[in-house]
């Protein structure tokens, strides 16, 4: 596999969090995201860069802009976010490392996942994840990259 599909990975399904979007007037059913931890985000850097191989930095409050070294130059993408409503500012900066992520290509499959309806407990929590589609589970992406050739 070439850099751009190891960032592109999916990862393990056990890795992958929901949380509920949108809901339903009487809050039974909700539209199940799903989303991945800056750790994670941090662990599929250094397994796939090594961990002198990516640095990240923020220039300015909100914004995080991550830098990999490609031969022997360093590239950098950025994003930001607003605070968020846990934990304000740290979280305003792990949403940000991970959006930079993103940027790199780091869970960005997560967005093309199809909205579900799922079941919410009575503290909007999903009672049950939905099943991910063969193309987001590393077996699955696995068997697309060898169907294409370039293993």
């Amino acid at each position: 596999m070439n850099l751009k599909d190891e960032l592109l990975k999916p990862f393990p399904v056990n890795r992958i969090h929901w949380r509920c979007g949108a809901t339903t007037k009487d809050k039974s059913k909700g539209i199940a995201l799903a989303y991945i931890d800056a750790r994670d985000v941090m662990h599929r850097l250094d397994e796939v860069l090594g961990v002198a191989g990516w640095q990240c930095r923020y220039p300015f409050e909100g914004c995080c802009e991550i830098g990999i070294e490609v031969g022997g130059q360093w590239l950098w993408k950025s994003n930001g976010a607003g605070q968020s409503d846990i934990e304000g500012e740290k979280g305003q900066y792990s949403d940000a490392f991970k959006r930079a992520g993103v940027m790199w290509g780091i869970g960005r499959y997560l967005y093309a996942l199809p909205n579900v309806w799922v079941e919410l407990d009575p503290y909007r929590k999903i009672v049950t994840p939905p099943a991910l589609p063969a193309w987001a589970t590393p077996e699955g992406y696995q068997a697309i990259i060898d169907k294409r050739g370039d293993k």
